[in-house]
């Protein structure tokens, strides 16, 4: 059975390309640049694997084949897999693929198949769309909206510190898009950092790999030495967690985009990864040079910063601080910054 869903992914599929179209379905075609480079051959994924029940957010279901994704560019690559740009030549429509290594098990796979079906059924304006995904022997593949400008480490590390009424507008958005997840589908992000929070060219903020959580993170090979820097005191104590992890992760965030630069880059450079952890849960913190920035986003960053998880507040509670009300209230042209950023 179809379910009925509304076209809030904005995708079309060309009527020639879509065989599964309905009667009378859109025939529309974006107008995008024509890709580089020939699709891989039909047979290259002839044991794909598609995921159930994973639909486009159009009224009929996108089958995600290999053979339908032509590579544009990577943009990333890690332990844990690539991301690339692709084109979906049926629809024309640009995307990100994420390619990561799996654990083969079948009841890690099944796992898996639920958490991306969450990721599908999220539908939030500071939520990256989630359009399908396949499974290939030990890889899953699995695309989502293509954000033009990239995430938020590697315009930091272009461009320096972020200017403060752009940080009011992603401190927004960041806590509006958890709040979402939380509160509509029970996820905690898990693995919220610069690298997780993405902007696209109309300066719109959205968070990526949310609730691709236990199962899948831990199958990706030195996933924890990659996100521990952000890791809440608890998380690395091995204790039980929640949202307000992701709250100290947002704060940790902040405070880098503030200063250009990882916060606990200074004193804890020469460390270990294990010496950092136990600096993150055993000494104070750094805290952002009063008199620089504005008090109210000072006391901001502190409280997100709580140690003991039960001082520290919650998405919901952090919508009631001074700084969220005046940043909320703000009027930021993200576009405008978004332009001056690729001008440089």
């Amino acid at each position: 059975m179809i379910r009925k869903k509304r076209n809030f992914k904005n995708l079309a599929l060309d009527e020639a390309a879509n065989e599964n179209a309905p009667p009378g379905g859109s025939a529309h075609v974006h107008n995008l640049p024509v890709a580089r480079g020939a699709p891989m051959p039909a047979n290259a994924y002839s044991r794909r694997e598609p995921l159930p029940d994973l639909e486009l957010g159009v009224e009929f279901k996108l089958d995600l084949r290999s053979e339908d994704l032509q590579t544009l560019e990577e943009l990333g690559a890690g332990n844990g897999g690539t991301v690339s740009r692709v084109i979906h030549l049926p629809t024309r429509a640009i995307m990100a693929r994420k390619v990561i290594h799996i654990d083969a098990q079948p009841a890690v796979r099944k796992q898996i198949l639920r958490e991306l079906q969450i990721m599908h059924d999220c539908n939030h304006p500071n939520i990256v769309s989630f359009y399908g995904a396949f499974l290939h022997d030990s890889e899953i593949s699995y695309c989502m909206e293509y954000m033009d400008v990239g995430a938020l480490d590697g315009i930091c590390a272009k461009n320096g510190a972020f200017p403060m009424d752009v940080i009011g507008l992603i401190t927004v958005s960041v806590l509006k898009g958890l709040s979402y997840l939380y509160h509509n589908h029970k996820i905690v992000h898990r693995d919220l950092k610069p690298s997780n929070i993405l902007i696209n060219s109309t300066g719109m903020v959205k968070i990526c790999d949310f609730g691709v959580s236990g199962q899948l993170v831990n199958s990706i090979a030195n996933t924890f030495v990659g996100t521990s820097n952000y890791m809440s005191p608890e998380r690395i104590r091995g204790w039980n967690y929640g949202v307000q992890s992701d709250v100290w992760s947002l704060g940790i965030t902040l405070m880098e985009l503030a200063l250009g630069r990882f916060p606990l880059d200074a004193e804890c450079k020469s460390l270990t990864i294990l010496e950092l952890l136990q600096h993150i849960v055993n000494e104070p913190l750094p805290t952002l040079p009063r008199g620089q920035f504005p008090e109210d986003f000072c006391n901001f960053v502190d409280v997100c910063l709580a140690k003991n998880v039960e001082s520290r507040p919650s998405p919901d509670m952090l919508a009631n601080h001074a700084y969220y009300r005046r940043a909320e209230q703000a009027h930021v042209d993200m576009e405008k910054w978004v332009n001056s950023l690729v001008k440089k």
